[in-house]
Order: structure tokens, then sequence, then C-alpha cells
């Protein structure tokens, strides 16, 4: 049996072997705009590597999968799973949401693989909670069944921001101007940094011109700018409130788990935030978590270790 997995982007589909559940080899990138499918892809990859056919196949994607086909949101990808199938000539051919494999990925993390954000030890075979912020919100939770991991995907970075001070109830009305629903997503995100900047720059009456969410992020961690400084600070800490909550709703003794594409950027100025305060002060339910520990994932192939781990407990 030979298992193969990739991880599919908007920009780029990431190819490898599975070679266990927290273990791939021969990874790959190729540009999705170079190719018409994701057979093709793969057909690409095993033309280069000279691998042989696999037996089975795991496809973690960046969009909704809820029937055999599949059509990506910021790509022209549209495909059959079962026709993709018959193409590739494999036993089977697995699809899933991109997020949903991260979430598979870290209950199977080392800790080279991720840092601890305060918290105690995560407790074995509790739930966990894993969210990222990237070009969109994406949230998960992850609970152990049967000796297996299963992935309990969800739409929560669409739930709505909920301000605990004044400055974060001045930025959700003015973002309410031009949202009406102001979800957290439209501030935990790449575009939300850059929402939370312009949102203060007008409420402080700043000439600040229009700056990229890196470009902002850059400025607050070297100090060069204080409105992009109180920007990622208050970044920070609603990352740290929304976590929070996260830990509450399904008690995640397990630990609450922070992936995608921005916070391993500055990974060392979010410890030094006021996230960790913020996460922990939920009332009267603060000493509940104060114990659960939050990681950040540093592991740059997470969707990849995901899809391997979702073939590993599902053959």
């Amino acid at each position: 049996m030979s298992k193969l997995v990739a991880d599919i982007g908007g920009t780029n589909m990431r190819i490898a072997v599975a070679d266990g559940v927290n273990a791939v080899s021969q990874v790959r990138q190729y540009k999705v705009t170079d190719f018409a499918s994701p057979v093709e892809t793969i057909q690409a990859y095993l033309a280069d590597t000279g691998m042989k056919k696999p037996t089975h196949v795991c496809l973690a994607i960046a969009c909704p999968v809820n029937s055999d086909q599949v059509t990506m949101t910021n790509h022209s990808w549209s495909f059959s799973i079962e026709q993709s199938q018959s193409a590739l000539g494999v036993e089977a051919l697995h699809v899933i949401n991109d997020f949903t494999a991260i979430a598979l990925s870290v209950p199977f993390l080392t800790n080279n693989q991720k840092i601890q954000l305060g918290g105690s030890e995560s407790e074995t075979n509790q739930p966990i909670a894993v969210y990222g912020a990237g070009t969109g919100l994406g949230v998960a939770h992850v609970v152990s069944q049967g000796g297996k991991w299963i992935a309990l995907p969800g739409e929560g970075g669409h739930v709505d921001f909920a301000p605990n001070n004044q400055q974060e109830m001045d930025v959700l009305t003015y973002l309410a101007k031009d949202f009406g629903h102001v979800s957290a997503e439209r501030l935990m995100s790449g575009q939300g940094i850059a929402n939370i900047y312009r949102a203060l720059a007008a409420l402080n009456q700043a000439s600040e011109k229009e700056l990229e969410p890196a470009q902002i992020t850059e400025r607050a961690i070297n100090g060069s700018c204080q409105l992009c400084k109180t920007t990622l600070d208050m970044f920070c800490n609603v990352m740290g409130s929304f976590g929070g909550n996260l830990a509450l709703t399904l008690l995640t003794r397990g630990g609450v788990f922070i992936a995608g594409g921005i916070v391993p950027r500055f990974a060392e100025y979010l410890i030094n935030s006021g996230f960790r305060e913020r996460f922990e002060a939920k009332g009267r339910f603060e000493p509940i978590n104060k114990k659960i520990p939050v990681y950040i994932v540093t592991e740059d192939q997470p969707g990849l270790l995901g899809a391997a781990a979702y073939l590993a407990q599902n053959l």
C-alpha cells in the first residue's frame, strides 16, 4: 500500500508521500495555474519523482467539500472526486477541507512543531480547539473517539466579533458602517489587521496612508509606527479573547492550537502581548482557562501531515 497526500491552496499545491500519521517525505510544490486539475498535477509529481502509482490519495483543499463535485473558492479548479479517482486509477481518493486537515494534524505534533504559550500540560484524549488567521479565520475542534481523532469543522470565524473595551467597541462601530455584520474574521485575518489599522486611523483622525498587513506587522515589531503597534496589539488581544471562548465551548483540556499563515510570523510578539491575559479573562471561569495550554503551530506543512493522519486513521 502506498499513500499520497496533497495540500491545495489558491496559489500552490503541495504533494508528498505519506509515511505515517505524522510523517511525510518527497515534498514538492506546484503552481495551480500551471495545471488543469489536481489529477494532472499529481501525474506530474509521479513523473518528477519516479514514484509508482499510489493506492490511496488524500487531498486537503481550500474550499467546502460537500458532494462529489468540488469547486475551489479562490481558483478555477472544479472536479469530480469519483472521476478523478478513476483517472488516477487508485483504490481510494479522499478529499477533505484544508483546515480540517490542519486540525487533524495537531494531536500528533511534537514539541519541535509547536510553541506553548501558558497553561498547564495538555490532558490526553481531551477535546482540542484549533483556529488560524490567514486569508480568513479558520476554526475547528478535534475530539477523540474510539481510538481515532475526529475533526469537527465549522464556520466559527463568522460569529459576531465581541469587543472587550471601549477602543474595541469604537472599532466595531466603525467597521459596522462598512460591513453591517462584523464577524470575528473581519479583525482576525490578514485583511483584519488592515481593517483594524484603517479603523484606528480614522478614529484618531490620523493622516496615515493605507498599508498592507505585512507592512503593518513589520512596523509594529520594529517600533517605527505607534499606530501599527496599537493595531497589532489589538489583533493579539482579540485573538486571545476568541481563543478563550473556543476553549470554553468544548472545555478543550487537550489545548488550543493557533495555526494559519499569520501568527507564526510574529510568535514572539504574540507571546509578549496581552494575548494570554485575555485568553484567561473569563470571569468565574478564569480558573479553568488558566490551566488550558495554548500552542502556536510552527510546523511548515500541517495540511500535509493532517491528510497523512486522515489516511492513517481511516485505512
